[in-house]
């Protein structure tokens, strides 16, 4: 179990495009945002069909733990377009779904949030990755 606050990051080339070019969208500023943005910056890229089945990818859904709580939650990563108003679906514009991109199973990431406080992440498991399910365009 890596306890590293910036554990190492793997983010398929797809994704990482596709949400660089969101992120270059007028109104998306801000520091969590910049902060996705360093993330994608030193994460290792895969292509889709290269990903490991346990990474947390676009459209994933995934169960992870909240150390300072002990709460679990299971999400599905979308982009905020696919935001549908559930509390399991979870823009990778959001604090959360920034903090949880790129993780794999076992590791864990300290990720600022609103109101100044840092959260500790755990991934626990993927429960459904599209590139293991052979859904590479998605």
């Amino acid at each position: 179990m890596s306890t590293d606050p910036s554990p190492p990051l793997l983010v398929s080339r797809l994704d990482c495009e596709r949400i660089e070019a969101l992120l270059e969208q007028p109104g998306n500023a801000g520091a969590g945002l910049d902060r996705l943005r360093d993330e994608l910056a030193r994460a290792e890229l895969r292509e889709p069909r290269d990903m490991p089945r346990d990474v947390i990818t676009m459209n994933s859904t995934a169960r992870f733990r909240e150390d300072a709580s002990g709460s679990e939650r299971e999400i599905t990563l979308v982009y905020p377009r696919d935001v549908d108003g559930s509390s399991d679906r979870v823009s990778i514009l959001a604090p959360v779904g920034s903090a949880l991109l790129g993780l794999r199973v076992g590791q864990g990431i300290e990720w600022p949030v609103p109101g100044g406080r840092t959260i500790r992440l755990q991934v626990l498991e993927v429960r459904y990755q599209p590139e293991a399910a052979g859904e590479y365009h998605r």
